[in-house]
């Protein structure tokens, strides 16, 4: 059962896809942990179950699916399910993180870059491929987080992940900055397609800004934002026995 804003009462223990706005800087653990709180603290319950179906990184925005009780046995379902994004890259630099995360650490010439070489360029990327994720990334490498490994300045070598980007489309030419459209798989990494993008164009690139618009057949249109989300928990009741016969 999808949230929907508007109704006096919830079943969060059967279960409840809650499609939440993350906001910029929030970890979806942050949103998760935020969620559960909430729900533990309004119907005083000892314990909830509380998952995402999809990380969205700390700088980016959009779609979060958050499931609660029951439904989070769907997550590994869920997370299964294709993407789309909308990313904006900056051309002419690239960063460690492949992000904003952290800082310029080569610069590079865009003369000869035009609208139509980045269009033939982002052509290239659809299709079935391997992928090298970023190193600031949370895939395991011997027993720990390769982001931890790569903070401390260590070397990194992460194996290529089989990905398929279904779609991609140029939305905005405003050089540096050029904003595409993305409908992938799971696993693709946004940061690690900015990097390779630049490459294929023989200059460089980072993502500046991301923002998730679907995961599956879930829209961010349809999403609240997680302070929203507060306040229509807050004046929320308990579900009585006799609406959960009701619902069954």
């Amino acid at each position: 059962m999808i949230f929907v804003p508007g109704k006096n009462q919830y079943d969060f223990e059967e279960g409840q896809v809650i499609l939440i706005d993350k906001p910029l800087k929030w970890t979806s653990f942050d949103v998760v942990n935020k969620v559960r709180y909430l729900i533990r603290n309004q119907f005083g319950l000892k314990k909830i179950k509380v998952g995402h179906a999809g990380t969205l990184d700390p700088l980016a925005t959009g779609l979060l699916v958050i499931c609660t009780g029951k439904f989070t046995k769907q997550i590994e379902t869920l997370q299964a399910s294709n993407k789309e994004y909308v990313g904006t890259f900056m051309l002419g630099a690239t960063t460690p993180s492949f992000d904003r995360e952290t800082e310029v650490d080569r610069t590079y010439s865009t003369d000869g870059i035009t609208k139509e070489k980045v269009e033939e360029v982002l052509r290239t990327f659809e299709g079935e491929q391997d992928q090298v994720p970023p190193i600031f990334s949370a895939k395991q490498i011997g027993g720990q987080r390769a982001y931890v490994a790569a903070r401390k300045g260590h070397d990194v070598e992460l194996s290529p992940s089989r990905i398929n980007i279904e779609r991609i489309w140029l939305m905005e030419y405003n050089m540096p900055l050029v904003t595409v459209g993305i409908k992938c798989s799971k696993g693709t990494y946004i940061r690690a397609l900015a990097r390779d993008f630049g490459e294929r164009l023989g200059s460089g690139a980072y993502l500046h800004d991301l923002r998730r618009t679907a995961s599956g057949d879930f829209s961010i249109n349809d999403a609240i934002e997680i302070t929203d989300f507060e306040k229509i928990i807050k004046n929320l009741q308990p579900l009585e026995k006799k609406d959960v016969n009701k619902m069954s």
